[in-house]
């Protein structure tokens, strides 16, 4: 497999990195926390995507998050990712109570406070799902000074997997079995009317019903509009995972005062390409586009 390669716009000169370990709930996670030989007083604590991703958000021979972490820590921000419960554990998903805000919030509230040791402001910044459930780690935490939300979905998930199916199914039809997209319509159905009682397999990705109880009563759009710190939403022209047509509106309706950028030729991992981006984007070697450290960076408070 093709290894990682550092981005050229980071210098790891200009930085130091450690191990770290969260405490939440008595479970622990790891991590790693990047500091700047000369420090701005801003940090960033990142959250990964929905799955079970690792702190860098590996992804074959990608790393966007690491990327991100060395590209703002270049610039003299202070930055704390880490594992999350899942990470590596994709069982851990299907597992009866399992939810977003088990799997993120108890950890995400940790690294905040331990980057605020460290830093004057921290803001988070989550991608994917991780950009989703920022808002309300921000809730309650008022050691956040602001949210950067990087291809946050605002659709009902269950829906968006049914988008990202029917996608697929056009531009990659060897890699989704015959009856796939009814199936996940099907579940999409049973996510809407689900109860305690409902099974996994019933449901999208086999994931339990409290994942789909925890989902239907979080609105992350009224959650971010609550807050009272600037916010930041970024998405790609090219992500067909959340899109600028089905997910940006709720963000552009709900919160007019946040800044908002579309970079046009990035896709769902912010990588910059040509085309209808496909799942086979995701295995070619890449680098975060450099535009967003560049945007984080000047938009930071």
């Amino acid at each position: 497999m093709t290894a990682w390669t550092p981005p050229p716009y980071a210098d790891p000169a200009t930085f130091t990195e450690r191990d770290i370990t969260l405490d939440a709930d008595g479970r622990t996670v790891p991590g790693t926390l990047t500091l700047p030989a000369e420090p701005t007083g801003r940090g960033v604590v990142l959250l990964t995507g929905g799955g079970p991703w690792d702190r860098d958000e590996t992804s074959g021979p990608n790393k966007p998050l690491k990327d991100l972490a060395w590209g703002l820590a270049t610039h003299g921000v202070a930055v704390l990712r880490f594992d999350k419960i899942t990470s590596n554990r994709p069982e851990a998903m299907a597992a009866p109570g399992y939810t977003m805000t088990s799997e993120y919030v108890p950890h995400g509230l940790a690294a905040v406070r331990l980057l605020a040791e460290h830093v004057d402001q921290v803001v988070l910044a989550g991608h994917s799902m991780g950009g989703k459930i920022a808002p309300r780690i921000a809730t309650e935490e008022p050691l956040v000074a602001g949210v950067v939300i990087m291809a946050g979905d605002t659709q009902p998930m269950q829906y968006g997997a049914v988008r990202v199916m029917r996608h697929l199914a056009r531009t990659n039809p060897e890699a989704v079995p015959p009856g796939t997209v009814e199936l996940f319509e099907r579940q999409a159905i049973a996510a809407d009317t689900v109860t305690p009682d409902t099974p996994a397999s019933d449901l999208p990705f086999g994931m339990p019903a409290s994942f789909w109880l925890d989902q239907r009563a979080y609105d992350p759009v009224a959650t971010a509009a609550k807050l009272d710190v600037p916010i930041l939403v970024l998405q790609g022209g090219r992500d067909y995972q959340v899109t600028v047509a089905d997910d940006l509106p709720g963000w552009r309706t709900g919160l007019p005062d946040a800044t908002i950028k579309v970079l046009d030729e990035d896709n769902h991992l912010f990588f910059r390409g040509t085309g209808p981006s496909t799942m086979a984007d995701y295995q070619l070697p890449g680098n975060l586009d450099p535009a967003v450290v560049t945007i984080i960076t000047d938009w930071l408070p």
